[in-house]
């Protein structure tokens, strides 16, 4: 590494720190000791101490972690002057926390300097030194390095995953310091950020100790003040206001309880839990089923490696021994991980359901509401450790990764969320979960409901019945992950140069040895040695060679996105202030009510009607609130097994009335997704109303009942002559207004095949009922029909859908379900099934890839054309596609072939040669053709085209046709006595061609004896003959067509997708042509938008997608 990436701590403190009792001369020696060290900076924060780095050096960062050893050494007596020993300390300072594999080191090096001279001491800690600084970083994975030291062989552990910490000490430590209820007290006191204080006699304890109960926090960090050895000279530290971890000898115990108040003082030789003032500090209980759980299982650990020696030999081999002790140890500090993250997770688990992913924001007052009445002021306290609740979605996360597909999909996707007939089936009703679901209503910053308390728990963690709580325990578990060991050469003395060249030679040679022992599929392993091989080349100063390695890594690991170094969750928080449209935007989709930015803006039209185009703090606080209990209300519904029994087990209620009398009698209308039906009154019951396809006409009306008209709202039913009626009353206008656009979203769901017309009417609805419900006033109900999207489009497009295009569609599908915007879909591709007892079965069916824009890809299982894998990002550049493969195109010009030119490339086309490697031709849009062969990724020929602006090529028949404006030209595919030289001529112009109009699209095969070319702005295509290329070239007309945007090839037709005109505006349409007679079989109108790309499912199907202003997948079926 170059000296400026290396920092050098202040080590003024370090002599106090090493000799951390102070400095003594004795007449008699004393036993060698070790102890720990942490170094943080002047404030105490520890800051980088858990940075990646390449090889573990000596000096690096001003918080890095130390390992301190002395020995005693004689000062020889001169004459007539008594003997003496004076302490002589080594420290080694590391990046990464190696506490027992650095203590193995500095025990090995004491043995050398007890057997040397004075005079050569010096010369070998050098050589330590110089030794440790040549030993990699084992990169984070399952490779752990293995150093002889003599006589020890050294064990380097690589941490779990790039965001673990190195786990190099006994996790076990606290578990036999501590009862497991006093492990709890201190994590809590943790958790909730107090003023903490371990004492002990050992100063190897100290920081031991701390670390543990660090680890134990895992994935949550502490980000405080860590100073885990404080010197006599550093008392005063503990007189700190804030939030702090330390540590002092036990002699200081009394003096530090009496001189400060509010800390919690920790013994870790008695094992005990103390507060150092009169007045207890408010340390709260942990929530009781997960402190239960975690007792249990710390109780049934085996915690003494001497238990499990009892049936085994005495062992005669020192180096196994100790590797027997290591892999005990690392088993049991797995499970003991274990035991620490289910109980995390069983605090947190349900943190998911008030986080904002995208946005960020924790809803903690919601959370907060949800708790048991015991267990909110652990909660409480919990919420105001602010620094520590920013890493509350790690266990989000975890929680997301152990549910089921379809609820994790329908968590994303499905939005307002509701539960569903077979999930409110198979919910146990208790008194508990209503009050639970009761307090949902409450709003951030209002009054706390008064809930009955539960009896008061004590510390002692009394033993409760589990038989109530069985249901909520989550049990992680995680079977250990396979770990492997590379053993490090041995490193000859004297460290020269010529040493130090064969031991990076010695590793190289081993490590490829490594790998090519490796099975093919173990690439997690195969990536590591790249790694280790590609930083010895670095260090080596084989730079190419280390390159390679390091390029290699994205071939065989594909690394996870970067978090962003701002990526913190804050706290939501009600507005304080007028919001214009992209403010209020922001804080609705921060509160998670909505995420469609289209249905928001007219939300705003909504809440803003007759008023300034602005939101007010009390408006907004009033819309949030009628949500709020809408869900709540939704969460409450329990529906009679009689009742569920007519019911789809995936509808959910989205709405329910208040109780009316109806023509079938009285009771409350409930709403789902697909009909209306009357909840009957008295003796519950079901009665059907109408599935909203089978609606006909509903009206909005009066009755007359003696003096009065009594509002009420007609639904006629194409199956039924009679009609239903319900005296709604002051609710009539708002049902009017909801019926009405889930009968106009239905019916846009038929037409166009696309069921995310129910979810946006549903979307619709329930913001229509917020709304009345916020604005209270006789203007509610106009402002609610701003809402009326479906309603007032199905009125203004009453021309019926074309019959070519409805019974040629077959579904729609949207890979932007879930985004705040649609996204333009850029290339689909369909890769066909196949059927592999090694995979899974999911696995195995045929899948859609759709690319969109800004490098994201949505996966469809095309078996039942459900989400397989939600938009995951590839990169930020836009994709392009062959039928061959996918590849990603650079639209940055310095992205280009260093070896070409700095022209942006536009096209490739893999050619399948008969004799010698398969070939891939690229083009730029300069006129750049180059030819690559696909084994040593190296140009084999080039040529130019003259005037550049080339768009696309395409191969058929030994004939490479290139797309380029104004000129379509072919390059002959040999030349006598040249190896595969490619030249160029022109064809000739395309007939009444503008000169200003590019080529978007060229296709040729050996199914067509024609080459057919579309071009940009202009209403037709073009067909030439292959076998006569003299002759001009035949057009197409495609009527109403205003461009063409891309063309494939299924069985003898050719689709042709870009944007024409319909019903006067602007769509985009297909046109589907005979390749043989030349004609317009049909011509589709398929998307709002224009068709941006077309894929063929095994000459079955054909999927097109379209642009941002719809962002779908339109799937057609192939005749």
């Amino acid at each position: 590494l170059p000296p400026e990436d290396i920092s050098v701590p202040d080590l003024l403190a370090l002599p106090q720190l090493c000799f951390p009792g102070g400095v003594y001369v004795a007449s008699e020696p004393k036993e060698d000791c070790v102890h720990f060290l942490v170094l943080t900076d002047v404030c105490g924060n520890r800051t980088g101490s858990e940075g990646d780095t390449g090889l573990l050096l000596s000096l690096q960062d001003e918080s890095c972690f130390y390992n301190g050893k002395a020995h005693w050494e004689p000062s020889w007596p001169t004459a007539g002057v008594a003997g003496c020993f004076v302490p002589f300390a080594v420290c080694v300072v590391s990046k990464l926390p190696y506490y027992n594999a650095l203590k193995d080191c500095l025990s090995c090096l004491l043995t050398h300097l007890k057997l040397c001279k004075d005079f050569e001491v010096d010369n070998h800690i050098k050589d330590f030194a110089a030794k440790l600084s040549l030993i990699p970083s084992p990169p984070p994975g399952p490779l752990h390095l293995i150093f002889n030291m003599k006589p020890l062989q050294i064990v380097f552990p690589s941490r779990a995953d790039p965001e673990s910490p190195v786990i190099d000490l006994d996790l076990h430590l606290p578990l036999l310091c501590f009862r497991p209820e006093k492990v709890l007290q201190i994590l809590t006191c943790l958790l909730t950020e107090q003023r903490i204080v371990f004492f002990s006699s050992s100063w190897a304890l100290l920081p031991l100790v701390a670390e543990c109960f660090l680890a134990y926090l895992h994935p949550l960090q502490w980000q405080h003040t860590f100073v885990p050895v404080l010197s006599c000279q550093m008392l005063d530290f503990v007189m700190a206001p804030t939030s702090f971890l330390m540590g002092c000898h036990l002699d200081y115990f009394e003096e530090v309880s009496k001189e400060a108040d509010g800390l919690i003082l920790i013994n870790i030789d008695n094992g005990s839990v103390t507060c150092s003032s009169d007045e207890d500090v408010d340390v709260p209980d942990m929530p009781l089923l997960a402190a239960q759980t975690f007792t249990q299982r710390v109780q049934s650990l085996q915690l003494h490696h001497e238990l499990d020696l009892a049936h085994q030999g005495a062992s005669t081999d020192l180096n196994g021994g100790r590797a027997c002790r290591w892999g005990w140890q690392q088993r049991l500090n797995c499970q003991v991980q274990h035991a620490a993250l289910q109980l995390l997770f069983s605090i947190f688990r349900e943190v998911k359901n008030h986080l904002n992913y995208e946005h960020r924001v924790f809803n903690s007052e919601e959370f907060l509401k949800t708790r048991a009445p015991g267990d909110q002021q652990f909660y409480r306290q919990v919420r105001s450790a602010s620094r520590l609740s920013r890493r509350m979605d790690a266990f989000a996360q975890m929680d997301l990764h152990t549910q089921s597909e379809e609820d994790r999909l329908n968590g994303m996707l499905a939005s307002p969320r509701r539960p569903t007939i077979e999930k409110m089936a198979s919910r146990k009703s208790s008194p508990l979960h209503v009050a639970h679901r009761r307090m949902v209503v409450s709003m951030p910053n209002l009054q706390d409901i008064a809930i009955s308390e539960l009896p008061a728990r004590n510390s002692s963690l009394r033993k409760v019945d589990t038989a109530d709580y069985g249901s909520g325990s989550i049990v992680v578990s995680v079977a250990p992950k396979p770990t492997y060991t590379f053993k490090i050469p041995e490193i000859h003395f004297p460290l020269v140069s010529q040493c130090v060249q064969a031991y990076y030679l010695d590793c190289v040679a081993l490590l490829s040895k490594a790998m090519s022992l490796l099975a093919p599929d173990n690439s997690a392993l195969l990536a590591r040695y790249f790694y280790l091989r590609g930083a010895v080349h670095l260090m080596h100063g084989q730079l190419l060679d280390a390159l390679l390695d390091f390029q290699s890594l994205e071939v065989v690991d594909k690394p996870g996105e970067a978090p962003k170094p701002d990526d913190r969750v804050k706290n939501f928080e009600l507005p304080k202030k007028h919001m214009q449209l992209d403010d209020f935007v922001k804080r609705v989709q921060e509160s998670g009510v909505v995420k469609d930015t289209n249905i928001i803006h007219r939300l705003f039209e909504a809440l803003t009607v007759g008023h300034q185009k602005q939101i007010d703090p009390e408006t907004f606080k009033d819309f949030y609130n009628c949500w709020k209990e809408a869900e709540a209300e939704a969460q409450e519904v329990s529906l009679p097994l009689s009742v569920v029994e007519h019911l789809d087990k995936n509808e959910c209620v989205y709405k329910l009335s208040s109780s009316v009398k109806t023509n079938r009698g009285v009771g409350k209308i409930a709403m789902t997704q697909k009909r209306l039906f009357l909840l009957t009154e008295g003796r519950p019951g079901y009665v059907e109303i109408s599935t909203f396809r089978n609606i006909e006409e509903v009206r909005s009306t009066t009755v007359a009942f003696l003096l009065l008209r009594i509002p009420t709202l007609k639904i006629k039913m194409a199956s039924k002559k009679e009609v239903f009626e319900a005296n709604l009353k002051t609710e009539c206008d708002l049902w009017y207004l909801m019926v009405k656009e889930m009968w106009a979203g239905k019916k846009l769901a038929d037409d166009h095949k696309d069921p995310q017309y129910i979810q946006q009417a549903l979307t619709h609805v329930l913001l229509m009922d917020a709304v009345v419900g916020t604005l209270q006033s006789p203007g509610a109900i106009y402002a609610a029909s701003k809402l009326s999207y479906f309603d007032k489009m199905k009125n203004e497009m009453p021309t019926a859908f074309p019959k070519t295009t409805s019974e040629t569609l077959k579904h729609k599908i949207n890979p932007s379900a879930g985004e705040t915007l649609p996204h333009a879909v850029d290339v689909l591709l369909y890769t066909p099934g196949h059927l592999d007892p090694a995979e899974k079965v999911a696995d195995a069916h045929p899948k859609l890839w759709c690319a969109l824009n800004e490098g994201k890809v949505t996966v469809f299982d095309a078996s039942s054309w459900t989400i397989h894998q939600h938009c995951f990002k590839v990169g930020t550049s836009k994709l392009v596609s062959k039928p061959s493969a996918l590849r990603c195109g650079f639209p940055d010009p310095a992205a280009g072939s260093g070896e070409t030119d700095a022209s942006t490339c536009t096209d490739l086309e893999i050619a399948h040669c008969q004799e010698g490697p398969r070939v891939v031709y690229s083009c730029s849009a300069d006129g750049t053709v180059l030819a690559w062969n696909v084994s040593s990724l190296r140009v084999t020929s080039r040529f130019q085209l003259p005037g550049g602006r080339l768009s696309s090529i395409s191969l058929h028949d030994g004939h490479l046709w290139c797309c380029k404006s104004s000129v379509p030209c072919r390059p002959l595919p040999q030349e006598e006595g040249t190896e595969r030289k490619l030249t160029a001529y022109f064809l000739g112009r395309a007939p009444s061609q503008p000169s200003n109009s590019d080529p978007s699209s060229v296709l040729a095969g050996s199914l067509l004896p024609s080459c057919v070319c579309a071009c940009a702005g202009r209403d037709s295509i073009y067909v030439w003959s292959l076998k006569d290329l003299t002759q001009r070239p035949q057009s197409v007309h495609l009527q109403d067509c205003s461009e063409v945007s891309c063309m494939i090839r299924v069985k003898k037709q050719i689709w042709v997708g870009g944007t024409g005109a319909s019903q006067g505006k602007s769509k985009g349409k297909i046109y589907v042509i005979d390749a043989e007679r030349k004609t317009v079989e049909k011509e589709l109108v398929a998307h709002m938008d224009t068709v941006k790309t077309l894929c063929s499912a095994e000459d079955r199907y054909v999927l097109s997608g379209s642009g941002r202003g719809e962002g779908k997948i339109a799937i057609w079926k192939v005749e």
